[in-house]
Parts: structure tokens; C-alpha cells; sequence
């Protein structure tokens, strides 16, 4: 397995379906903070739904249609991003990023994305690159700003949670205007 150093005390790293012990732990101290914004954080509840969840990013990584990885802080597992989506034959791709409260402010998720992105782009050759966010987790968006990201619009009562619903944000970035 790969690892891609994020600081010198974290690393990027797949995060696999034998992994759903540690990751159930983990959405256990990020759930709180984490369930507002990534739905899966709600259903990954047990040892069984951990897994389940895990096996569907792996299912869809070798479709090369999702993929998922997890952030490791001094060997520990606190957050991680995706590929909410990918989609090499149209050129584009979703980031989504979480991380757990033990581990903010030093710049993980900006990293993380910024590694993905980076891949999607040079190595996939990929032409967008989109975030989506709730207007409301500020964190999200300023991480969308910090990676040179644009917001596109909004999208008004675009999804349901907790029985309300929510808008989101689209930030995008194209190939031409990374750095």
C-alpha cells in the first residue's frame, strides 16, 4: 500500500475495507461533526455498516468510478477525502473532504484534496474538478478557496437532512487553472 506524506507526522494513505474497525472508531469521534456534511457518517454505525461502506468505495474504485482514502495523524485515522465522484470519459470529478475535530487547523484537508486533484489532473488527465458544500460549513468552502477553487452557484434546497432541507455550494477548478 502507498502513503503519501501530508506534514511529517501525517500521512495519506487508501483507506480499504479491512480497515472498518479502526474506521468505525474513528466516525465514532467524528460523528458529531462530520454527519452534517457527508451522509454516510449516520449510516456507518456498527462493525457491519463500517464495512458496507468501505466495500462500496473499493466496489467503485475498481470501476474507476469513486475512490477513498483515509488521513493518518501520528498513526492514528482522523479524517480523510474522496472522489465523490469521477468520471475519466467526460473529464471531471467530485472531492469531498472530512476530518474529525482532534485533527483541524493544520492544513490536512487542504493537502489531502490538493494531492487528488493534483492526480486527477496530471496523472488522469482530467479536465474539472468540483466541490460541493453546504453554505454553512464555512470550513469547507474556505478549503474550496485555499485550493483556487471558484464558486459556481448554489443549489437551493438541493438535498434533505435531519428533516430540512439544504442548499449546496458548487466550487469548481479546471486543469487550465491549476498551479
Amino acid at each position: 500500500m502507498f502513503a503519501i506524506d501530508l506534514t511529517e507526522d501525517a500521512q495519506l494513505r487508501p483507506l480499504e475495507p479491512w480497515q472498518a474497525e479502526e474506521f468505525l472508531a474513528h466516525m465514532d469521534r467524528a460523528r458529531a461533526t462530520v454527519d452534517p456534511w457527508i451522509p454516510w457518517a449516520s449510516v456507518s454505525t456498527d462493525l457491519a455498516s463500517a464495512t458496507a461502506t468501505l466495500q462500496r468505495y473499493a466496489d467503485n474504485a475498481a470501476k474507476d468510478t469513486q475512490r477513498l482514502y483515509g488521513i493518518w495523524l501520528d498513526g492514528r485515522l482522523v479524517g480523510g477525502t474522496m472522489f465523490v465522484a469521477f468520471d475519466a470519459r467526460n473529464g471531471n470529478c467530485e472531492i469531498g473532504v472530512w476530518l474529525e475535530p482532534s485533527a483541524t487547523g493544520r492544513g490536512l484537508v487542504t493537502r489531502a484534496a490538493r494531492v487528488l486533484i493534483d492526480w486527477a489532473f496530471t496523472v488522469r488527465g482530467l479536465h474539472r474538478a468540483e466541490w460541493h458544500c453546504n453554505p454553512d460549513n464555512l470550513d469547507s468552502s474556505n478549503v474550496a478557496r485555499r485550493l483556487g477553487m471558484t464558486c459556481e452557484g448554489r443549489l437551493r434546497s438541493s438535498y434533505p437532512w435531519q428533516g430540512v432541507r439544504n442548499d449546496t455550494e458548487i466550487w469548481a477548478v479546471l486543469a487550465s487553472e491549476w498551479k
